[in-house]
């Protein structure tokens, strides 16, 4: 236990170190009042969700008449800030977790349920039907699970929940919500890259705002720089840069021309300071023509290349 200790103080003091020393990347992000974020971890997503009638799950979860339920839950009402952070792999979710439970002790908040592991019963129960966000899908011996009660100065306490896991492909999410009587929350400032929430849930989004004067050439109106920050700012992570395109042409010349559409826009992005090596260019032509909704028989995705375990 006391080696375990020294080993999570040893990585929270170089975490700590790095984010003082290390120069700020994009925007500022603010932590909730109530909770302080594990060190050397980002906001990647916020919600919140004024005078809303909330369960608290107080118990594992089970699916009976093809309905996830808990085995014990209580009803509120108000305000619910959602928070997910993404930690740094350095770490691992037995850290995060020992994180947050001492801040619990710490700011003398009141345990009511806590699970790990298969004992908190199915991760997809938790991701798609708890909390509606397939980005906390992953291996069940890799969740954990807390729910919290905390007594301010108020007529009504708080409540909070955390859940953790560490996905297949490594990643490290840390979820909380924190339901606050109504009227008496605020929304905290996010400040982090939407693309990359959007690129986590559905593995692909639609470059916005494209047209080209030519296969070669970009509109001079588009504005590719937004996208190359947020790019810029996950070194870590790479892409393919597909292009559809359809018309009347033949086969072979709808895929070398959509092969050079991806082409301009990946060349685009990197003359904007995205690295080479985080983007690879392909071109499918028509023959991947479906997408969730609008026009879209020509357009650019960004396709999150998967890492393989």
């Amino acid at each position: 236990m006391i080696r375990q200790t020294l080993s999570l103080y040893s990585k929270l003091l170089s975490a700590s170190l790095l984010i003082i020393v290390a120069p700020v990347v994009g925007a500022q992000q603010t932590d909730h009042p109530l909770i302080s974020g594990f060190p050397d971890s980002e906001i990647i997503s916020t919600e919140f969700e004024s005078d809303s009638n909330y369960s608290l799950v107080l118990g594992r979860l089970q699916r009976s008449r093809g309905v996830v339920i808990p085995e014990n839950s209580e009803r509120l009402r108000g305000d619910v800030t959602r928070l997910i952070y993404e930690v740094s792999q350095e770490f691992n979710g037995e850290d995060v977790q020992h994180f947050f439970q001492e801040q619990f002790a710490e700011r003398g908040y009141e345990q009511l349920f806590s699970c790990a592991g298969r004992e908190c019963g199915s991760s997809n129960y938790w991701a798609n039907d708890i909390f509606r966000n397939r980005v906390l899908y992953g291996p069940e011996r890799n969740q954990y699970f807390t729910a919290v009660r905390i007594d301010t100065a108020l007529s009504e306490p708080s409540h909070l929940v955390l859940y953790i896991i560490t996905r297949g492909n490594r990643r490290i999410y840390a979820y909380l919500e924190i339901v606050q009587p109504t009227g008496t929350a605020a929304p905290v400032e996010l400040v982090s890259s939407e693309l990359l929430v959007d690129i986590e849930q559905s593995l692909s989004v639609a470059v916005p705002g494209l047209t080209f004067i030519n296969d070669r050439q970009l509109d001079n109106a588009v504005d590719l720089s937004g996208m190359a920050s947020e790019l810029q700012n996950m070194p870590e992570r790479s892409f393919y840069v597909v292009a559809h395109l359809t018309g009347p042409q033949e086969l072979e010349q709808l895929l070398n021309r959509s092969a050079i559409r991806a082409q301009t826009v990946r060349q685009q992005l990197i003359n904007l300071g995205v690295g080479s090596s985080q983007l690879i260019a392909r071109g499918l032509g028509p023959l991947a023509p479906s997408c969730s909704a609008g026009e879209c028989l020509e357009r650019v995705e960004l396709v999150l290349i998967q890492a393989v375990d």
